[in-house]
């Protein structure tokens, strides 16, 4: 029995596109945790974040995300702050083959500046955000099993890259 493949990074980099990738070509279920956040609350993570706050966001995550870990033959991506939480981080290091999708900071506020789903990001400063925010997490994304630098590649080659970690 294979362990699940877990994806984290900041968000907009893709960890939802390449999991799905993933789990066709590993024909297993891909499982994004935000959208199972999202369906268990019948909100956006958007609107989550505006009416009960980051802190109930955070805790529902949690209990969400701990859950789905147990699975196993499974791609799961977690949300860009999931990995930062030490008990979801033990749960996947002990129990599963992480990686990191690492993306240019420029590239990925391009991507911010055209979506507006993000509840972390203020649009008026947006680059102070994203750096901010990059800065708190990056030592612990770093932590995750394989990095892989997504910048100048396809999302043939990622998951190509991906699958040759996975598989030795």
């Amino acid at each position: 029995m294979k362990k699940s493949l877990i994806l984290t990074g900041m968000m907009g980099v893709g960890k939802s596109t390449i999991g799905r990738l993933l789990a066709k070509r590993l024909k297993v279920r891909f499982i994004d945790v935000d959208k199972v956040i999202e369906k268990n609350q019948k909100k956006s993570i958007k609107k989550i974040f505006q009416d009960n706050g980051e802190k109930y966001f955070r805790k529902l995550e949690e209990k969400i995300a701990l859950k789905i870990i147990k699975k196993r033959e499974t791609v799961i991506a977690l949300g860009g702050g999931a990995f930062i939480n030490e008990n979801i981080r033990k749960k996947v290091l002990k129990s599963c083959v992480s990686v990191w999708l690492k993306v240019n900071l420029d590239k990925l506020i391009k991507r911010y500046r055209t979506n507006n789903r993000r509840p972390l990001l203020n649009k008026t400063k947006l680059d102070a955000d994203v750096r901010k925010i990059y800065q708190l997490r990056k030592k612990i994304y770093s932590l995750a099993n394989f990095k892989i630098s997504c910048d100048n590649m396809s999302k043939t080659q990622i998951v190509e890259r991906i699958l040759v970690l996975y598989e030795n």
